[in-house]
């Protein structure tokens, strides 16, 4: 009872951006969100009741969604030295590390706001510099941090939410160094998007390395933090809840924060 009567006092910041056709959508995920309305309200039906119901054709990785550790691989390798040849990529999913293995994320949420009152440079890399900054409250093991480039409010407009800033390699090992639990961005790639391989790592895209592959870290795109940031909530109980599809490579979610 106590713990009920807590979250009736709480604000519940909904951290999901809309879903619809035309939103903003990676071009190796395209088409993005679509839905079909195929069942009609109807005259003619037999009785006063009548039904409606639609399809949706969509990436996983469209919309706020989450990345399974299936996701990306380094040479052909997944988290914890699984070879996708080893009869774990099948036409229908992962056998080891699709999205129904993770558990539902419920933690100690920070919310660092790089961007403060004005939207960073456009593919800017934000730095572990950035980041230290930015920080309003610990990050400590266990905790997700959501991480705030502005470009959440460019949602509408795709072709500049498209050239949104991200977190640099240097960031992404800043995270794996705090063992926080997972990780997130109000961007569409967590990383810049950007074709430059990382000059280290070789790749672009060098925080889905790091995070997804190395540390067993999941990644969170395309969060909405213009709320919470408004308020200046900087520590959060945060639930994130993955669909259990079988051997899926991400997960579409609808993340909260509770304050």
């Amino acid at each position: 009872m106590q713990l009920l009567e807590s979250i009736e006092k709480a604000r519940v910041f909904d951290l999901e951006q809309l879903r619809y056709a035309g939103a903003p959508s990676h071009p190796a995920h395209a088409p993005g969100f679509n839905y079909f309305l195929h069942r009609h309200h109807a005259r003619g039906a037999p009785e006063a009741r009548t039904g409606a119901s639609g399809i949706i054709v969509t990436p996983e990785h469209s919309g706020t969604h989450i990345d399974a550790l299936a996701h990306q691989a380094e040479n052909l390798t997944l988290h914890g030295g699984v070879h996708v040849d080893d009869g774990v990529q099948t036409s229908a999913g992962f056998r080891k590390l699709g999205i129904e293995t993770m558990a539902p994320l419920v933690a100690r949420g920070v919310l660092i706001d790089v961007a403060g009152d004005k939207l960073l440079d456009p593919e800017y890399a934000i730095t572990p510099a950035d980041l230290e900054k930015a920080a309003r409250a610990e990050v400590r093991e266990g905790d997700v941090v959501l991480i705030r480039t502005g470009y959440g409010s460019l949602w509408s407009r795709p072709d500049e939410y498209l050239q949104a800033a991200g977190i640099s390699a240097g960031g992404s090992r800043w995270l794996v160094e705090h063992r926080v639990r997972a990780a997130g961005a109000d961007n569409m790639a967590f990383d810049v998007m950007s074709s430059t391989p990382d000059p280290e790592l070789k790749v672009t895209l060098p925080g889905h390395v790091l995070l997804l592959v190395r540390a067993g870290i999941p990644i969170i795109e395309n969060l909405n933090l213009e709320e919470l940031a408004a308020a200046r909530v900087y520590e959060f109980l945060f639930v994130c809840l993955p669909l259990k599809m079988r051997g899926a490579t991400g997960s579409p979610v609808r993340p909260i924060a509770i304050a």
